[in-house]
């Protein structure tokens, strides 16, 4: 390096840190000798700058020697000692690259060949699959923070003079070694390299972002206080600086209507004032349960009891509207504290002094929960037995929104519309933090159930995020008109499988792609989602950021096994202790239940709970199978005929399955009829058949089979 371009950089490096504050993190990585490639991010014009300022001059960024002619900058910039121009379309431009990496060079080269249209992490061209496998170099992922919010950006979104920026060196790594045609292990080397950049992105975002949501929730507020974020059925419009507000305002009132640590219970639906409850009690040292009021009373206090909840907060107009009983919870002596009650405390010199004293110094200081403290205690939907508390900390909140955001390109125009329930941790997760901590706006609805009302409120909101189940997607293309969804962009379906009748009437009728995710309630909850980027139809997603996963071997079961996870998103522990007994003996491992394969790539495929397996002459049945392949297959005969299948014993055969319908019209020949022709075996037709007026659901909508197994039970107890 002359001393011309040493005092220049020197220079540069000054004005960066002058104007933005840039930090350079991991900068003893890149001192490995070549052949090595180094892939950053692209999000601006000045990531050139930013990895240039930071690495040894021995380092060569790969150029497009086409555009080095658009000017003298253009030449000046992209044609100097620094670069290697290459003819981006040449054939030989790979073969030049690939020559010089296989001689020991250090290579930059931006590989999603573009500027990021979105802020996010875009598709990589396949050529870099092709240097990675013919050359065996070395990669160092490279993640380049702050630079999207730049002027210097090109995507359309939110921008700031003088915001800060960093650059985040990886470890350098080793591609696999894989074993294939040249095509199939290019692409599968690009796939690689590109899970490595979301996965650099994801640990800087933990390392670097704020720890907790609250803190998540002040940084935005710093950010854009004006931003109308948070909607909900009575059209009232939240603001970050009016969502601090009252959070400060509710936090204040606590402590003399609750005391101070422990649990306390909330007992509202989607609106405004729930997520405003939540962050208070967070400053007030409480800790959040949220309780399942699709349950009923009983299963309510049973996990009050289970919590430890004394104090229930809860709202006298949803319980009206709602119709709910919770004289069972009076009954054991738990208060109820109605927020109407709370809200006539408030007097207006309240209101004024939080608000004048948030905008003087930063709000909750000197109360902000720590991340390994627990953010909310969740019930499971007791579909299997007792329900159970799911303790999960600030920080498995934080880590499943990054892995997320990593995960989906979520621009600054998106609008979320969650209807999901905030007791069901899809809805509150991703449903309500994700995008109160990303910051784009989230209208709340109150019910998914509402088949009618909840397509004309996305079309009205002009909502470019959804997300539900297989039974309410279902339910609203059976209602809605074909322009109602118009707007939407990203169509997240989890808690159960979806149907492939549900797909084909989605993609018909509104040009949508569901994209299908996994979860569960003890991993806050995502654990698999697919994407733009690489959708598999048929498939849960890949695994996330920083997940791992095993299959374990089950007796019988002849394809894949039993799925068990772990990573910063899995939950501290259970509130019972049988079953918390048995988590912690995995020792960070959880087992999900559930029967899966997982490819080489990380994509995951469900293929059936192990308790809805049924042992029928020798041979493992999935039950969930056998509905999958009759879901959709009826609806000749009414639009809300479905099947259930359930196992009971058989003296011979072990057991043998059983078909419930909510329609007197499909018969068991028509049943075989469908399995048949659907390939499956003859140990999977149901043997008999029994109807009934409704088949019972879980708040998430799928079959509360636990529930129609005891109504079938009673129902043949009274029968004659």
């Amino acid at each position: 390096m002359t001393p011309f371009d040493r005092l220049l950089c020197r220079i540069l490096l000054f004005l960066l840190r002058l104007l933005h504050r840039f930090r350079i993190h991991g900068e003893e990585h890149t001192r490995v000798e070549g052949p090595v490639l180094l892939v950053p991010n692209h999000v601006s014009w000045i990531d050139f700058l930013m990895v240039g300022v930071a690495l040894e001059d021995d380092w060569r960024f790969v150029t497009s020697s086409v555009g080095a002619e658009r000017s003298r900058l253009h030449r000046w910039v992209m044609r100097n000692r620094r670069t290697f121009p290459v003819d981006t379309a040449s054939p030989y431009a790979l073969r030049e690259m690939a020559h010089y990496l296989r001689s020991g060079g250090r290579l930059v080269i931006f590989a999603e060949g573009r500027i990021s249209e979105t802020g996010s992490l875009m598709k990589l061209f396949e050529g870099i699959g092709f240097l990675l496998l013919q050359t065996e170099a070395k990669v160092i992922p490279c993640y380049l923070r702050g630079a999207e919010r730049t002027y210097w950006a090109r995507h359309p979104g939110r921008k700031r003079l003088f915001h800060p920026l960093s650059i985040h060196f990886g470890e350098a790594l080793i591609p696999p070694g894989e074993s294939g045609g040249a095509v199939r292990n290019r692409d599968a080397l690009t796939d690689w390299l590109r899970e490595r950049m979301v996965l650099q992105q994801f640990r800087t975002e933990q390392a670097m972002g704020p720890a907790t949501v609250l803190d998540a929730l002040c940084e935005q507020r710093r950010l854009q206080p004006g931003l109308r974020v948070m909607e909900d059925l009575s059209r009232t419009r939240l603001s970050y600086r009016k969502l601090l507000a009252g959070i400060g305002i509710l936090a204040r009132r606590w402590p003399s209507l609750l005391g101070s640590g422990g649990r306390t219970g909330v007992l509202l639906p989607n609106v405004n004032a729930t997520p405003v409850v939540i962050a208070s009690l967070w400053v007030a040292g409480r800790t959040p349960a949220l309780l399942n009021f699709s349950t009923g009373s009983a299963i309510m206090r049973t996990c009050c009891e289970l919590a430890g909840i004394r104090e229930v907060v809860t709202s006298r107009a949803f319980l009206e509207k709602a119709r709910l009983d919770i004289s069972s919870l009076e009954q054991a002596s738990i208060r109820i504290i109605h927020l109407e009650d709370v809200r006539r405390g408030i007097g207006p010199l309240a209101r004024i002094g939080t608000l004048l004293g948030q905008m003087v110094r930063a709000p909750f200081r000197h109360c902000r929960p720590h991340p390994p403290q627990t953010a909310v205690v969740l019930f499971t939907s007791g579909s299997e037995g007792v329900p159970k508390g799911v303790e999960l900390s600030h920080s498995n909140l934080m880590a499943n929104i990054r892995q997320m955001l990593a995960s989906i390109d979520i621009e600054d125009h998106d609008r979320l519309f969650n209807s999901l329930p905030m007791f069901h941790s899809f809805g509150l997760t991703v449903g309500t933090f994700l995008p109160l901590v990303r910051g784009i706006p989230v209208f709340l609805y109150p019910s998914p159930l509402h088949y009618r009302m909840v397509p004309v409120a996305v079309y009205d909101c002009r909502s470019t995020i959804l997300l539900g189940t297989n039974t309410f997607l279902n339910g609203y293309a059976r209602k809605a008109h074909p322009y109602d969804f118009a707007t939407v962009r990203f169509l997240f379906a989890g808690a159960e499988k979806v149907q492939d009748p549900t797909i084909d009437l989605w993609a018909r009728k509104y040009g949508i792609r569901i994209l299908e995710g996994y979860g569960v309630t003890e991993c806050s909850p995502c654990i698999s989602v697919n994407n733009r980027i690489d959708p598999r139809v048929g498939s849960a997603g890949r695994l996330m950021p920083a997940m791992e996963a095993r299959i374990v071997p089950v007796e019988g079961v002849r394809r894949g096994g039993r799925l068990q996870v772990r990573g910063p998103n899995v939950m501290k522990g259970y509130l019972n202790p049988d079953a918390d007994a048995a988590f912690r003996a995995l020792r960070g491992w959880y087992d999900t239940g559930d029967i899966a394969e997982v490819d080489p790539l990380g994509f995951v495929r469900i293929l059936g709970r192990l308790k809805r397996f049924a042992k029928v002459s020798g041979e493992m049945i999935s039950l969930g199978a056998v509905e999958d392949a009759l879901a959709g297959r009826f609806t000749h005969l009414g639009l809300r005929t479905e099947v259930a299948i359930l196992s009971r014993p058989h003296p011979a055969r072990g057991e043998e399955l059983l078909a419930v319908v909510n329609n007197s019209s499909v018969t068991l020949e028509a049943i075989h009829h469908v399995l048949r022709r659907a390939g499956q075996p003859n140990l999977a037709f149901p043997r008999s058949i029994e109807y009934v007026g409704e088949i019972p659901k879980l708040g998430t909508g799928k079959v509360a089979h636990r529930l129609l197994e005891e109504s079938l039970a009673k129902e043949g107890e009274t029968g004659p």
